[in-house]
């Protein structure tokens, strides 16, 4: 799977010297979540600094850009963006001064109401710089009546819809908030004698931070230097986090709702061979994502599992590329089949999802010049059949070829021997609580 895409990465750092290159260590393990842009805000108390540029995180910042960022609190953000888009006025965190001061955001998510509201503010008078939702956020802060920053905050949620995972630091204090339903992730983690927030536990890992717990949905939590972070609901909790979370946008290392992301995807794995079985040679995932599906469907079949396919690491990921030849070209560049490993073979691909089906027909290409024998493509998740509308960047839905498609015509498409879903039965297996996550993209019950 290769064009649904994650929307952005945040980090909070409060209480500790070098807040800065914390916030850095967590931008850098989080990388995978957004390519296009990244930035860091901190504060020393009296002001607050930002610097951000488009770029890899290992490109923007270095030595010399850290020690500039001087603070015991801060916030990051890497950015995703669609195709085409490019511009250094929508990369985060955001920094405004207001009337009580000076204030950054950073946001991952999406508010479907976003246009809405934006009228709602021009109409008042508001002019905006840029295209983001986050911006919003703002101007709803700034023309709030609420004597405290905190109740500004909570009076401009109320007025947002969507999800959100959302980091404010203002010069002494740092909140961190989750919408109502948890779409997209957000955790706490101790450091030294301070506090770390993050999109993704991993970001601790690295960071060196002890794993605390999740932020709930519809909870905000205040943080400030020397005392103990308070907790306020803010809104009933409705949950319904992302699965695609644990399908394929979260690192395998990562935990998320209390479950290791690496053991969710073997079981989803597991699953997809009890439902799907076939007589075949081997197991290949396609590299990286769908390693771990790949080793449970092995482990659960007896079908030995090897890397078929490798992955150039060096290649600018494809779904960055606005036209489709170039995203042909990519994919070639990419991902190179061992000849030796596949001629005559029978092969299963295991893949966490098509969107287009452009790559996955395309690698099924790539295996028959090499002498494939039989390719049966495996999905470890069910059809995506609708866009998502809570901060994941979908094609629209007559692009989805699950959509215009039967499983039968996509195996046609892909010229592929055999093709299978996962069911939304067994996904929902694969993980606990299972209630509480989001479908949308598969069974299009949208939440409002």
């Amino acid at each position: 799977m290769r064009e649904l895409n994650e929307k952005c990465a945040v980090v909070g750092v409060i209480g500790v010297e070098s807040a800065a290159k914390i916030a850095y260590l967590g931008l850098y393990a989080m990388q995978h979540r957004g390519q296009e842009a990244t930035g860091i805000s901190v504060s020393n108390g009296k002001k607050i600094s930002t610097i951000k540029d488009r770029g890899l995180v290992s490109m923007v910042y270095d030595e010399q850009a850290l020690g500039k960022l001087n603070g015991e609190s801060a916030i990051g953000h890497n950015r995703y963006s669609t195709a085409g888009e490019d511009s250094i006025l929508d990369a985060q965190p955001i920094f405004a001064r207001y009337a009580l001061g000076e204030m950054a955001i950073a946001h991952n998510g999406n508010f479907p109401n976003a246009l809405e509201v934006r009228k709602r503010l021009i109409d008042k008078g508001a002019i905006f710089g840029s295209s983001m939702d986050t911006e919003n956020l703002i101007h709803l802060i700034a023309q709030s009546k609420e004597s405290l920053l905190r109740f500004r905050i909570l009076d401009a949620l109320k007025q947002v819809d969507g999800a959100y995972s959302l980091l404010f630091l203002s010069r002494t204090k740092l909140f961190a908030a989750r919408d109502p339903r948890g779409f997209r992730p957000l955790s706490i983690a101790k450091i030294g004698d301070g506090y770390m927030i993050a999109s993704e536990t991993c970001a601790f890992d690295l960071a060196g931070a002890t794993y605390l717990r999740d932020i709930e949905p519809g909870e905000m939590v205040a943080f400030e230097r020397g005392k103990k972070p308070e907790s306020i609901q803010f809104a009933k909790s409705e949950p319904k986090h992302c699965i695609f979370e644990h399908i394929y946008f979260a690192r395998p290392d990562s935990f998320l709702c209390k479950e290791s992301v690496y053991a969710v995807r073997k079981e989803l794995g597991r699953l997809l061979w009890r439902e799907n079985p076939i007589d075949a040679d081997m197991v290949i995932p396609v590299p990286d994502s769908s390693i771990p599906h790949a080793i449970g469907y092995s482990q659960e079949s007896g079908l030995p599992f090897e890397l078929g396919i490798i992955r150039n690491h060096y290649v600018g990921r494809t779904f960055i590329e606005p036209l489709q030849e170039i995203r042909d070209l990519k994919v070639k560049r990419k991902l190179s089949p061992i000849k030796e490993l596949i001629n005559g073979k029978r092969v299963v691909i295991v893949d966490d999802s098509i969107v287009r089906g452009t790559t996955s027909r395309k690698i099924v290409s790539l295996l028959k010049e090499c002498g494939a024998k039989e390719t049966h493509m495996r999905i470890a998740s069910p059809a995506i059949v609708y866009p998502c509308y809570y901060g994941i960047d979908t094609p629209q839905q007559n692009e989805l070829i699950s959509h215009k498609m039967s499983a039968d015509e996509i195996c046609a498409y892909l010229k592929a021997d055999s093709l299978r879903f996962l069911s939304i039965e067994a996904m929902k297996q694969a993980v606990h609580d299972h209630n509480d996550f989001c479908l949308s993209c598969f069974d299009g019950r949208y939440f409002h």
